[in-house]
C-alpha cells in the first residue's frame, strides 16, 4: 500500500457507532504517527525530574531564614508539590527502564549551574522572579510539550503524568506571579542602573542555561541544536554559586511576629488542666497551631543537612510532613481570624526552632521531632485535643483538630519508617529522642536578662478579647492563669536552663 492509500485508510477508519476510539486517547491520525521512543520520553522526564527535585530542595533551603510568613508557608507548599511531581516522574521512569535509572545524575551541566545559582541567590525578589517567571514557566512549557509530543497511546502513562504536572504547575505559576507582583510593588527597586543591569544579566544567564539543557523543538519538529550539545557546553559565568551556599539555621520572622522570644505562657499546662473549660482551651489550641510554624523551620534544617545522607524516599515523606506543619500553622491563623482576633498582637514563640537548630545536630533534631510525635499518639495527645475541640462549641476548632490528629498519625508512621530502624528498638529510639530534648537549654532567663523579652503574660488580654467576642464574662480562674515555660518543656517535663551569659548562637 502506497503512502497516499495508507493515509486514506487512516482517514476513513471509524469506530463502531462512532464511539470514542482508542479509549478516548486520540484519533487514528495521531495514533499512527511513530516519531517517539522510550529513550526520548525518559530523557525529557529526567530533565523535569532534576529541576523539580532541586526546586523542592531550594524552597526548603529558604524556609527557615525567610522572614515573611506568607512566603514561608508558600515555599512549604510548593516544595511539597514539587516533591510529589518528582515522585510521579520517578515512578514513570522506573516503569520504562530497569535499574540503574540514572535519576540521581545531573542530566546536563547547565542544570547544575542553574539550580546552584537559584539556591545561592540572596535577594528575595530576584529569586522569586527567577524561579517563577523563568524556571517554573519553562518547566510548564516542557510539560505541555511532553504532553503534546509523547505518543498518546504507546506512552499514555507519561502523557497523564505531564497533564497532572501541568495542571498543578499552572496554579503554582499563577501564585508565583502574584508573589513577584506584590514584592515588586513593596520592595525598593534597585538603587542604580548598574544593579538593575546586573540583575537582568543574571536572569539572562539562567535563560542561557535553560536553553542549553531543556529539549525544544522548532516549527518543523526538528530538535533544536541546543538540546544536543557536543562536548562541554559553553555556560555563562557563575554569580551566586562560585562557592557552596551555606544554610542559615536561624529562624527569621517578619515584623508582625512581635516578642518571638516570649515564653511567658505555657499553653500545654492550661490545656491539660481540668479546671478550665473546653471553650477557653480552644484559644490555646489555635495558639499552638499557629506556633507550629517553628516545625517547618526545624524540619527544613533537618532535610537540608541530611539531604545527601538519606535516600529520596526519606526526603519525599518528610517534606510532606513539613508541609502539614505549615498547614497547621495556617489553621491557627484562620482560627483567630474567625474569632475576629488579631493574632499579630500575640507573641508567637520561635525559641523551639531556634534552640534546636543552634544547639543540636540534624540527627538529634530528628530525634526530638520523633519523640514529640510519639508523645502525641496516646489518649492524652491528639485525641485529647480533638475531644476538647469537639466540646468547645467551635466547629472550626473541631474540624482543624480532626485533621491535625490525622496528620500526626501519619507523621508518627513516617518516623517509625525512617527513624526507628536506626536503633535496636522503638524503646531505644524514644530514649535517644528524650535525651536529645534534655540536651536543649531553654535559655529562658538569659533571653530576659539580655533584653530579648520580658516573658510578659499575654494570656489575659487574649482571653478577655475572646470573651468579649463570645459575649460571656471571663472565668476568674482562667483569667488568672500564669504558668510559664521557665521550668518545663512542652510535654511538661522539666528542662535545663542555660548557664549564665551564654549566647544563643
Amino acid at each position: 500500500m502506497n503512502q497516499s492509500d495508507a493515509q486514506q485508510a487512516v482517514s476513513a477508519y471509524r469506530s463502531l457507532l462512532d464511539l470514542p476510539m482508542l479509549a478516548g486517547l486520540c484519533d487514528m491520525q495521531r495514533a499512527v504517527a511513530a516519531e517517539w521512543s522510550v529513550e526520548e520520553s525518559v530523557n525529557r522526564l529526567k530533565v523535569l525530574h532534576y529541576l523539580l527535585k532541586r526546586l523542592s530542595e531550594i524552597w526548603v533551603f529558604r524556609i527557615t531564614s525567610e522572614p515573611i510568613y506568607e512566603l514561608k508557608t508558600l515555599f512549604s507548599h510548593h516544595a511539597y508539590l514539587a516533591a510529589e511531581h518528582t515522585e510521579l516522574i520517578r515512578r514513570r521512569v522506573a516503569e520504562m527502564r530497569e535499574p540503574p535509572l540514572g535519576l540521581e545524575h545531573v542530566p546536563h551541566p547547565a542544570l547544575g549551574q542553574l539550580t546552584d545559582e537559584l539556591q545561592g541567590c540572596p535577594e528575595r525578589l530576584e529569586f522569586c522572579r527567577a524561579v517563577y517567571e523563568l524556571v517554573l514557566a519553562r518547566i510548564l512549557e516542557a510539560c505541555k510539550s511532553l504532553q503534546q509530543d509523547a505518543h498518546p497511546l504507546a506512552d499514555a502513562p507519561t502523557v497523564r503524568v505531564a497533564k497532572w504536572l501541568a495542571f498543578e504547575l499552572s496554579e503554582m505559576l499563577d501564585q508565583g506571579k502574584q508573589v513577584v507582583s506584590a514584592l515588586a510593588a513593596h520592595e525598593p527597586a534597585h538603587e542604580d542602573d548598574f544593579e538593575q543591569s546586573s540583575s537582568d544579566e543574571w536572569l539572562a544567564s539562567l535563560e542561557t542555561c535553560l536553553q542549553a539543557a531543556i529539549t525544544r523543538k522548532d516549527t518543523t519538529g526538528e530538535a533544536d541544536s541546543a538540546s544536543q550539545p557536543s562536548g562541554e557546553p559553553s555556560l555563562p559565568p557563575r554569580l551566586y554559586s562560585t562557592s557552596k551556599s551555606e544554610f542559615n539555621s536561624l529562624p527569621a520572622r517578619d515584623e508582625r511576629f512581635q516578642d518571638p522570644y516570649n515564653a511567658g505562657v505555657n499553653p500545654e499546662a492550661f490545656l491539660y488542666d481540668e479546671a478550665f473549660s473546653a471553650r477557653d482551651k480552644s484559644l490555646m489550641m489555635y495558639y499552638k497551631r499557629l506556633r507550629e510554624l517553628d516545625v517547618p523551620e526545624t524540619m527544613a534544617s533537618i532535610l537540608t543537612e541530611l539531604k545527601d545522607q538519606e535516600p529520596w524516599a526519606f526526603y519525599y515523606e518528610m517534606v510532606r510532613q513539613l508541609w502539614d506543619e505549615a498547614r497547621h500553622a495556617m489553621m491557627g491563623e484562620v482560627g483567630f481570624v474567625s474569632l475576629g482576633i488579631d493574632w499579630t498582637l500575640i507573641p508567637i514563640n520561635f525559641t523551639w526552632s531556634l534552640n534546636l537548630n543552634t544547639q543540636l545536630t540534624a540527627r538529634e533534631r530528628h530525634g526530638v521531632l520523633f519523640f514529640i510525635e510519639q508523645g502525641l499518639m496516646p489518649k492524652t495527645g491528639k485525641r485529647f485535643e480533638w475531644e476538647v475541640a469537639m466540646q468547645s462549641g467551635d466547629p472550626l476548632c473541631g474540624l482543624f483538630q480532626d485533621f491535625d490528629w490525622a496528620d500526626e498519625v501519619l507523621h508518627a508512621q513516617i518516623g517509625r519508617r525512617w527513624y526507628v530502624p536506626k536503633f535496636s528498638s522503638l524503646v531505644e529510639a524514644l530514649k535517644y529522642g528524650d535525651r536529645c530534648w534534655n540536651k536543649v537549654m531553654s535559655r529562658w532567663s538569659w533571653y530576659r536578662e539580655q533584653g530579648f523579652t520580658q516573658h510578659r503574660n499575654w494570656w489575659p488580654e487574649l482571653y478577655q478579647q475572646a470573651c468579649a467576642k463570645w459575649g460571656v464574662s471571663p472565668d476568674p480562674r482562667a483569667l488568672a492563669f500564669c504558668e510559664t515555660y521557665e521550668d518545663s518543656r512542652a510535654d511538661l517535663k522539666s528542662i535545663r536552663e542555660a548557664p549564665d551569659n551564654q549566647p544563643y548562637t
